[in-house]
């Protein structure tokens, strides 16, 4: 059984992660975390029971973990919140699909645990790809592409200005 975590759980790139999940008998979803829709958070937690799960929003987290109390789903918020998710034993890819530079901080930190990467957050290659990639290597991880630019730069060109 392979285990994940997905930060964008509530985005397109993580709720068709998630979809990948429910078609796959052999995938578990350990932690999410998003920024600020709870009521899908909450239909998250009930149907893959994540240990963990974070949002970004403080505020919106404490409604959150009112939501959910009668699970066994811990709630955690802000960067801390994803970072206990990237760094969190008990699975082996984070899924990073977060938007913004804010995904760049929990990637490195999974990436020090030890965790391959299937990366969606563009910006986490164009602002600190020349550390991430530096960092993965000398951590034997993998950075898996998930979105159409990142494929494109790994598998069909020798340069970024073919894509």
């Amino acid at each position: 059984m392979k285990r994940i975590a997905i930060l964008g759980s509530t985005g397109s790139i993580g709720t068709q992660t998630l979809d990948v999940v429910r078609a796959n008998g052999d995938i578990e979803v350990v932690g999410i975390a998003a920024g600020r829709n709870i009521q899908a958070l909450e239909s998250q937690i009930r149907e893959f029971s994540p240990k963990i799960c974070g949002v970004w929003d403080e505020e919106k987290a404490k409604e959150l973990a009112v939501r959910v109390a009668d699970t066994d789903t811990k709630i955690v918020s802000g960067m801390e919140g994803l970072l206990e998710i990237a760094v969190m034993e008990g699975y082996e890819i984070l899924v990073t699909a977060v938007v913004g530079m804010i995904g760049i901080r929990p990637t490195m930190a999974a990436i020090e645990a030890g965790k391959d990467i299937a990366l969606a957050n563009k910006e986490t290659l164009v602002t600190a790809g020349h550390i991430i990639i530096r960092l993965a290597e000398e951590m034997k991880v993998k950075i898996l592409p998930v979105d159409s630019e990142h494929s494109c730069l790994l598998y069909t060109s020798p340069s970024p200005r073919d894509c």
